[in-house]
């Protein structure tokens, strides 16, 4: 009876459903970057925004905090704001050339992805 006072881990969530089954997000980040070919893909977008163009990073083989402090350096390169969601960085605007240029100059196999 004191074991299970004392095992007060979650199993269940209304947002993830069984947490036993969950795998650590580290080991989903990744297959995800498996999957990218190893190259980190610099795109335009302007589906869903109103038509204003965004440019987005994907592929980005960095932790959280890594990904945080490059989308750091981006925006201020760019003069733009900007975001990190779910492992993808968003700036604001069209500044693909830019983005190319310093993910090359720090060593990532950067490509324009899309059309």
């Amino acid at each position: 009876m004191a074991k299970r006072a004392r095992d007060t881990r979650v199993v269940w969530s209304s947002d993830e459903g069984d947490l036993r089954k969950a795998r650590p997000a580290g080991v989903t980040r990744a297959r995800e970057l498996e999957r990218a070919g190893g190259r980190v893909q610099v795109r335009r977008e302007t589906s869903g925004r109103r038509g204003k163009a965004v440019t987005t990073v994907a592929g980005v083989p960095l932790d959280d905090d890594g990904l945080r402090d490059l989308a750091g350096r981006l925006k201020k390169r760019c003069g733009v704001g900007g975001s990190v969601k779910d492992g993808v960085i968003e700036l604001q605007g069209d500044h693909r050339d830019a983005v190319l240029e310093v993910l090359k100059a720090d060593g990532y196999d950067a490509v324009l992805a899309g059309g």
